[in-house]
């Protein structure tokens, strides 16, 4: 039962479209699935480390050090920034048969996991919100010692179920726009990919100013 709620936690973390959402979409349209569920996969990865230090209580480290957390979210915001950039100057994809889209994306499927991966893992204030939703599940303030209570009997379902929940929406999702690849004209490919690159440029920015607002 407690991996199933896992699951929809990690399932519900993952669903609103932000930047890594658009960075998804972006990519499955213009390089196809595997691009966009290797973004996805990368996002999912950070979500389970993040999960994992949530479980195990260590927010206080984040918290006890401000210059680090205002280092890491400046740096991805300035990260997604670079990324709507090159995102913008990219043309859109033409349609093409599958043996094409795989001699294309087979090469830059490693980079969009990693990227995608440090990006996700730039913001790390994600811990507090598994500390919070981890409390919620009930495992981490049960009535027994905290050794037990924090045990990897437990920890490990919980860390396993929301990396599934949320390779569950990446899929979906990646899955679904790769599938209208083919399907849609080319100047509304391009109008989509400018939008995410807006969108993402956007969230970098906001990223930077929220990081150096807290040295004021």
């Amino acid at each position: 039962m407690l991996f199933v709620k896992a699951v929809a936690l990690g399932f519900c973390i993952a669903a609103p479209v932000g930047a890594i959402g658009m960075l998804c979409i972006q990519r499955s349209l213009s390089r196809g699935f595997r691009s966009g569920f290797a973004t996805g996969i990368g996002a999912a990865c950070a979500d389970a480390v993040y999960g994992l230090l949530g479980a195990l209580g260590v927010a206080g480290i984040v918290t006890a050090l401000p210059m680090f957390t205002v280092v890491l979210k400046a740096a991805g915001g300035a990260f997604l920034v670079w990324m709507a950039w090159t995102i913008a100057r990219e043309a859109p994809a033409m349609p093409a048969p599958a043996a094409a889209v795989q001699e294309t994306t087979r090469a830059p499927v490693s980079r969009d996991f990693l990227t995608t991966f440090a990006l996700t893992l730039s913001n790390p204030l994600t811990i507090l919100s598994f500390i919070a939703a981890f409390a919620a599940l009930g495992p981490l303030n049960v009535g027994q010692g905290a050794p037990a209570a924090m045990g990897w009997p437990i920890v490990a379902p919980m860390v396993t179920g929301v990396f599934a929940g949320s390779a569950v929406w990446w899929l979906i999702l990646s899955g679904v726009t790769a599938a209208l690849r083919t399907k849609l004209p080319v100047a509304f490919t391009r109008g989509i990919s400018l939008f995410s690159a807006v969108a993402i440029a956007a969230f970098g920015v906001i990223q930077v100013v929220t990081g150096l607002g807290q040295l004021v």
